[in-house]
């Protein structure tokens, strides 16, 4: 959300802004937000100016009645009566006025932070470092192709009971993917000192717009009666300090917060992409991870963030690069993206598996969180960010391919032994 006494001050940085943004005609939509908000202004000025005249119409009333001059009372009567009427006019181009710009603001993207590129899209994404070597030698297979041979990854049941984009797991790699997800969250707990907490998987509207997927993405979601099920644990996560007036003693360190839960996206606007395997489904788990700071620390909070991200591929053994996402590619509430992109030998390319962001005061403005520095009156809002760490699906995806064997099977790697039970390949007899 964007503060309209900020676009009042300097109208020319918004243009520019939501123009690098991809916003179609952003002076026009900077015109109509100012002309709302002269309409409201004017509105509540003349409200308040006709409120006072009532007041005091109506004081005089009682003096008119004690001097027994009818007629004036009566005239002041009239113009208490006259007066109620232009108070309720003037609240209602108030409310309208509101309205259209709070619906105005919350449909425009996030600002990006200055050292972002410019970019119209991810070919306008800047490569900033590298780890680990792809793997060599001959053809790869996809790793929808070795789940399908092992009997452990079945598409079909799945599409009989649920449609396409869902994936039924069964034995080592049920098991693998749980490893996978359960090697993440201690890795960010207990190295990393992420607090983890158990979300609701259903929320309500309020809870989407505070992060940002309402109004412009509803399309994305799922709807389950008055609620919506999370395309990503940062809802449920962020939403944790809305409508919140924290002391400064609790965000003195970083408050980060971590979760393991499944995800649900619509993919509306994918159709044709991914449509085969598991790197785009409806349904997928992941690790999330959010931090809520103060504005000075949330930069150096994001590198950490992305850090954090990163240890656990490294641990893995999975080659990834490092994308600074430019300012057309970034999410609605990103005001600066890095991306992790892991080495997927089928493809022959790095597809995304980690999304890190500062999103700045922008959702802590829609979600009215705030905190208050010790001494001072005046509150300011905190700071959000999240990233995954990592996407389980796609990690699992990436160590099928990256650990597949010539016969077939698909090597655990050693991080994860201690999760397996003694299991060393997923497609091997176990005795």
């Amino acid at each position: 959300m964007h503060d309209i006494r900020a676009i009042r001050d300097n109208p020319a940085a918004f243009v520019s802004g939501w123009s690098s943004r991809g916003v179609e005609d952003a002076q026009a939509v900077v015109d109509r937000a100012l002309e709302l908000d002269r309409t409201l202004r004017a509105a509540q000025t003349a409200g308040q100016e006709a409120l006072a005249k009532r007041n005091a119409a109506s004081k005089l009333i009682g003096a008119a009645m004690a001097k027994k001059d009818r007629a004036e009372a009566d005239r002041l009567k009239a113009e208490v009566e006259s007066l109620k009427g232009e108070i309720a006019a003037q609240e209602a181009v108030e409310a309208e006025a509101g309205k259209a710009l709070r619906d105005l603001l919350a449909a425009q993207k996030n600002l990006a932070a200055d050292d972002v590129p410019e970019g119209e899209d991810e070919a306008g994404n800047v490569e900033v470092s590298r780890w680990g070597t792809p793997r060599e030698g001959g053809p790869a297979k996809d790793h929808a192709d070795l789940g399908e041979a092992l009997g452990l990854l079945d598409f079909e049941a799945a599409a009989r009971m649920s449609g396409a984009r869902f994936a039924v797991l069964k034995g080592g790699l049920a098991r693998l993917e749980r490893a996978v997800g359960q090697f993440m969250l201690d890795v960010q707990t207990v190295e990393h000192g992420y607090l983890e907490v158990n979300p609701p998987y259903l929320v309500r509207d309020e809870a989407m717009f505070g992060t940002g997927q309402l109004p412009k993405f509803e399309e994305d979601l799922f709807r389950v009666g008055e609620h919506l099920l999370i395309p990503t644990a940062e809802v449920s996560l962020t939403n944790l300090v809305r409508e919140q007036i924290l002391p400064e003693e609790q965000i003195a360190e970083p408050m980060r917060l971590t979760a393991l839960t499944p995800c649900f996206r619509a993919e509306a606007g994918s159709a044709g992409r991914d449509t085969r395997g598991l790197i785009r489904q409806h349904q997928f788990h992941k690790v999330e991870l959010v931090s809520i700071t103060q504005p000075e620390d949330s930069e150096a909070e994001h590198e950490r963030m992305v850090r954090c991200a990163e240890t656990v591929l490294e641990r893995l053994g999975l080659p990834y690069r490092r994308m600074l996402l430019c300012k057309g590619d970034m999410g609605f509430s990103a005001r600066k993206t890095f991306d992790l992109e892991v080495w997927l030998p089928s493809q022959g390319t790095y597809r995304e598996i980690s999304s890190c962001s500062n999103c700045g005061d922008f959702q802590a403005r829609r979600m009215d969180a705030r905190f208050k520095r010790a001494g001072e009156k005046k509150t300011e809002f905190v700071h959000t960010l999240n990233g995954s760490g990592l996407a389980v699906g796609r990690t699992l995806v990436a160590i099928m391919e990256n650990y597949q064997e010539p016969d077939g099977r698909i090597a655990v790697p050693d991080a994860l032994l201690p999760y397996m039970g003694g299991v060393t390949h997923v497609g091997a007899r176990v005795p």
